[in-house]
C-alpha cells in the first residue's frame, strides 16, 4: 500500500538529525519515534496559498546525468533549486495513464533509489528515496515516516536493481524534518531531507544528477510516480494525473504501489521537478492502488533552505 504524507503550509521549518524507520506496508506499521527538531512550523491555514519560493541555489545538476526538461506549463510551480539542464526526457512512460510497469533504466530513474539499513542486499530495502538538487550536491528526499532517531547504518543506493548498485551507495549522516512532524507526526509534513556523506570523493548528485524541488504545483498535474515495493528488486513507474484529496494532500491512482514505495517521488511531466512523494495521509495510503503526498509549498521550501545551509557549513 502506498504510504503518503501531506505537508502543512507554514513558514517556520525545523530540522533535526534523525534516522531510518520502516517501509510503506501498512499505516499502522510505520509508527515510530522521530527526534526533536530545532524550530517549529506554524499551523496550516484553511487552504494552501502560493508563497514566494526560497532563493534559488544556482549550480546546475551534474553534466554526467542532466535532469530532463520539457515545455513550460501554463501554470508553473515555484522552483526551490536551480533549473535542470535543458534536454529531452529519456523516460519511457507506460502505454496508458494509470498503468504500472517496471521503470526503464535511464537518467531519471537512476536518481531514484532504495534505502537500506546495514547492508545493501536483495530483500533488505525498505523505503524509496530520490536525489534532490542543491548547491551542496549531497541531499536526498524521502518520507518522514521512513526515518527515526538516528541515521546509523542507513544507506541510499540510487538506481538499485536486482541486488546491484550500478552507481554505488551513500551513507546517510543527518535527517531533516519539521517540528510539525517530529512533535506531532503531522501527515501534512510527512517529508524528510537526508544529508549524505561522499562516497570516496564523489557526492551523490555528481554521480547520478538530481531532481529540482518544485513548490506550489497545481493539484491536477500529471506526474511520473516511482517506488520500490518490498517484494521487488526493481523500481516501478506509473504516469497519471493527480487530484486533491484534502487541503494539503495530493492523490494519485496507480496500481501495485505496495509496502516499500513510501518516499517515492512525484515527478511533474511538464517541469520534471519533484512536487510530492508517497507519504502523508495513511502514511501513503491503505490501498496498493491509491497513493498520497503532502502538498509541497513554502514549508518544505524552508526545510530545504535549512538543509542546504547546514550542509554547506
Amino acid at each position: 500500500m502506498a504510504l503518503t504524507s501531506a505537508l502543512a503550509l507554514s513558514l517556520a521549518a525545523a530540522i533535526a538529525g534523525v534516522g531510518f524507520l520502516t517501509s510503506e506496508a501498512t499505516a499502522s506499521s510505520h509508527t515510530a519515534p522521530v527526534a526533536d527538531v530545532a524550530a517549529s512550523s506554524s499551523a496550516p491555514s484553511a487552504s494552501p496559498s502560493p508563497s514566494p519560493s526560497p532563493p534559488a541555489f544556482s549550480p546546475s545538476p551534474a553534466p554526467a546525468s542532466p535532469s530532463p526538461t520539457a515545455t513550460e506549463p501554463s501554470t508553473e510551480p515555484t522552483e526551490a533549486g536551480a533549473a535542470p539542464t535543458v534536454g529531452t526526457s529519456q523516460v519511457v512512460a507506460p502505454a496508458a495513464l494509470g498503468t504500472t510497469a517496471t521503470a526503464p533504466a535511464n537518467a531519471e530513474s537512476s536518481r531514484v533509489g532504495a534505502l537500506f539499513t546495514g547492508t545493501v542486499s536483495a530483500g533488505n530495502h525498505s523505503c524509496t528515496a530520490s536525489v534532490l538538487h542543491s548547491t551542496t550536491k549531497n541531499l536526498v528526499l524521502t518520507a518522514a515516516h521512513c526515518v527515526s532517531a538516528t541515521p546509523d547504518g542507513l544507506l541510499f543506493a540510487p538506481g538499485y536493481r536486482d541486488g546491484k548498485t550500478p552507481y554505488g551507495s551513500w551513507r546517510i549522516t543527518k535527517v531533516y524534518t519539521t517540528s510539525g512532524w517530529s512533535q506531532g507526526a503531522d501527515p501534512d509534513q510527512d517529508f524528510a531531507i537526508l544529508q549524505t556523506a561522499p562516497n570516496g570523493s564523489t557526492n551523490v548528485e555528481d554521480a547520478v544528477g538530481a531532481n529540482t524541488l518544485g513548490l506550489d504545483a497545481p493539484f491536477t498535474d500529471v506526474v511520473r510516480l516511482y517506488g520500490y515495493p518490498d517484494s521487488s528488486e526493481v523500481p516501478l513507474l506509473c504516469t497519471n494525473a493527480t487530484t486533491r484529496q484534502d487541503t494539503y494532500q495530493r492523490q494519485i491512482d496507480c496500481p501495485s504501489y505496495s509496502g516499500g514505495t513510501s518516499g517515492g517521488p512525484f515527478i511533474d511531466t511538464d517541469t520534471n521537478q519533484v512536487i510530492g512523494l508517497i507519504g502523508g495521509y495513511q502514511q501513503g495510503g491503505d490501498s496498493d492502488d491509491t497513493s498520497y503526498s503532502a502538498y509541497f509549498d513554502h514549508t518544505i521550501g524552508t526545510l530545504y533552505q535549512q538543509a542546504v545551509a547546514d550542509s554547506s557549513s
